[in-house]
């Protein structure tokens, strides 16, 4: 019998009963499917297996042998061998889980209603030769959470079944040539066995599961960043409703993840953090991390870490030497600042947020640097124009470099311009110039020529040759941000033009509050 079961991606997709099999076909159009007396003896063969096949993915390949005119000469022949040879393992469907279809829309998680029992590949193996095989195999062996890939052979002690993954392993032609020859060494025959395997909720990855509850055709987001034991989400509009279930199973597929949130705005330019909610777990935002071989505790809530800047919080380290000085304009909770410390620097780190800079002086005290770091709670600008302005002479008149980070990337470039005519020409001979290391966002189809040309009018100096620029990485679609390092230069920091009305701020200056830490 034949049946028209829906319409998908511009063809129809049909369904044979024949005998009690049930044989699903993709066609690109309703005249593929002339008539039944055409495509059932076509498709006979295989029902001399006695199997009844239900993967849709599988039988492509047969429709379009089958349901082609001009290839109706060697139709006997594809069916016949190859795809008989392939179906005679029926059920092992590449994408080993289907979900149910009532766990569609789901909000509230019941882990119950994903079990079901698969059919898989499976290769008996004698026990003496198991772990060599095994290591042969590893590329099409089952890996699944949970789930152990060799298990016992009813009333046989001395061989067991390796479970094999249906997405690699489809007949016994799909093995390559080294893991052919493997076989062959090991003396265990290239057949096949059904093995029926019991999966649960436990043993499905996370995508898994979202794909599976979320609507048809909507983007599914099973990826996060992790600080601590935090993992952080951005979910869009359409995940909404299902945020409880999607936090849920992201903590159980995450082992020492107890807590998942969901950003609910954009970062503030000026303290850097940003609301949030809770979407599982407990509400414990102090998260502990560890960075490049430094311990970090901060209140994640309330304050700027961001886990993909480890690689280069450590490149502009690396840049560093025992000895230098460190003028960190917007430290946060100190990723910059502590690393600077430990390898020798002498440093000076500032931020705005009072919560970020009672957590630098935490941190420094938790890595021991508390003697090397000399904190301060201003405005970026009044840092530069305050503590950085009265101590760069003195640090300049010296043989080790001076490295001045900036990294607020929203709006780094336009505090260069606090340079300009930042000290007395009476200091302009004989000079150690500091070097500089700005972060900016670009959303412009040359990011390296947009944050030069913007570092250039800040300072009011053309910077072109006279600057490196690093990608530190990409945002988003059509947004990256960039690392601009170059030496200050002279006609700059002694400039008799100095810029001190409309200049960009962060909120409004607080009272200086410096503290060198100490025990």
């Amino acid at each position: 019998m034949l049946t028209y079961i829906s319409q998908e991606r511009g063809g129809l997709v049909a369904m044979i009963s024949v005998n009690g099999g049930v044989f699903y076909l993709d066609t690109q159009s309703p005249g593929d499917l002339t008539s039944s007396e055409r495509i059932v003896p076509s498709i006979f063969s295989l029902l001399q297996t006695q199997t009844c096949v239900k993967s849709r993915y599988r039988y492509r390949t047969l429709c379009s042998v089958v349901l082609q005119p001009d290839r109706a000469s060697t139709c006997s022949e594809s069916v016949s061998k190859p795809m008989l040879e392939q179906h005679q393992h029926s059920g092992m469907d590449p994408s080993l889980y289907t979900a149910p279809p009532e766990v569609r829309g789901m909000t509230c998680l019941d882990k119950e209603v994903f079990s079901q029992t698969v059919i898989v590949p499976a290769l008996r193996v004698p026990k003496e030769v198991l772990n060599k095989l095994v290591k042969s195999l590893k590329k099409v062996a089952l890996q699944r959470p949970g789930i152990r890939r060799v298990v016992e052979v009813e009333g046989s002690d001395d061989e067991r079944l390796l479970l094999l993954d249906p997405a690699s392993v489809s007949s016994p032609s799909s093995f390559s040539d080294a893991e052919a020859e493997a076989l062959q060494s090991f003396g265990v025959p290239q057949e096949l066995q059904r093995y029926e395997l019991r999966l649960t909720y436990d043993n499905l990855k996370s995508e898994e599961v979202l794909r599976a509850v979320l609507p048809e055709g909507q983007d599914v987001t099973s990826g996060f960043s992790r600080v601590g034991h935090i993992a952080h989400m951005n979910l869009r509009e359409h995940q909404l409703p299902y945020r409880n279930l999607i936090g849920q199973v992201i903590m159980d597929k995450n082992p020492g993840v107890t807590c998942v949130v969901n950003k609910t705005n954009t970062i503030d330019s000026a303290y850097r953090n940003f609301k949030m909610e809770v979407m599982a777990g407990e509400e414990n935002m102090v998260a502990k991390v560890r960075e490049n071989g430094v311990t970090y505790e901060f209140d994640f809530s309330r304050v700027y870490w961001n886990p993909r800047l480890s690689t280069e919080h450590e490149r502009v380290v690396a840049l560093l030497k025992r000895g230098d000085t460190v003028l960190d304009v917007f430290a946060g909770v100190g990723p910059f600042a502590i690393p600077a410390a430990r390898r020798g620097c002498t440093v000076l780190a500032n931020d705005l947020n009072p919560e970020s800079h009672r957590w630098l002086q935490h941190n420094c005290k938790l890595n021991k640097v508390e003697r090397k770091v000399t904190t301060f709670n201003l405005d970026g600008r009044a840092f530069i124009q305050g503590p950085l302005k009265q101590q760069l002479p003195v640090m300049m008149k010296g043989t080790v470099s001076v490295h001045v980070v900036m990294n607020l990337p929203a709006l780094a470039l336009e505090f260069l311009d606090a340079f300009r005519g930042l000290l007395d020409q009476g200091h302009s001979c004989d000079v150690n110039l500091p070097q500089v290391h700005c972060y900016g966002f670009s959303k412009e189809d040359d990011p390296q020529k947009d944050v030069v040309e913007r570092a250039s009018a800040s300072l009011g100096f053309s910077l072109e040759g006279l600057c490196s620029v690093h990608l530190v990485r990409n945002v988003a679609p059509n947004k990256e941000m960039m690392c601009v390092s170059f030496t200050i230069p002279k006609e700059v920091l002694f400039s008799r033009e100095s810029t001190q009305t409309e200049a960009i701020e962060e909120p409004a200056p607080k009272r200086q509050k410096c503290a060198e830490t100490t025990n």
